[in-house]
């Protein structure tokens, strides 16, 4: 077991530094692709885009102060956008009681395929 343990460790710590130059690669390439002005190129034997997303963040405070009914809150206890978007596609809530709450947030994601 000792041994499971240590090697558990091991991966973990090596899935940090990976993900840490994973996170510096993106945001290398993502510049390159900002700078040509491109969102989708071809480098090597590879197609690289990028796709351009904005997501929603709440702020707890403000959310609960703009739900009409406190009794919400308890069916979310917690912000989660998934539940939150569920709320609105059920008429519950509309996006104009919530919309004090939330801002949004541009975040570009990266694709890379093998040509």
């Amino acid at each position: 077991m000792e041994q499971k343990v240590q090697a558990y460790f091991e991966l973990k710590q090596r899935q940090k530094e990976i993900e840490q130059r994973l996170s510096v690669l993106r945001d290398e390439i993502v510049a390159y692709c900002e700078a040509q002005g491109v969102y989708e190129a071809e480098v090597g034997g590879f197609k690289v885009r990028t796709v351009l997303q904005h997501r929603k963040e709440y702020d707890d405070q403000k959310l609960y102060a703009s739900l009409p009914d406190p009794e919400i809150w308890r069916l979310m206890s917690k912000v989660d956008s998934h539940k939150l978007k569920s709320l609105i596609k059920l008429n519950v809530l509309s996006e104009e009681q919530v919309s004090l709450a939330c801002t949004v947030k541009p975040v570009t994601l990266l694709q890379v395929d093998k040509l």
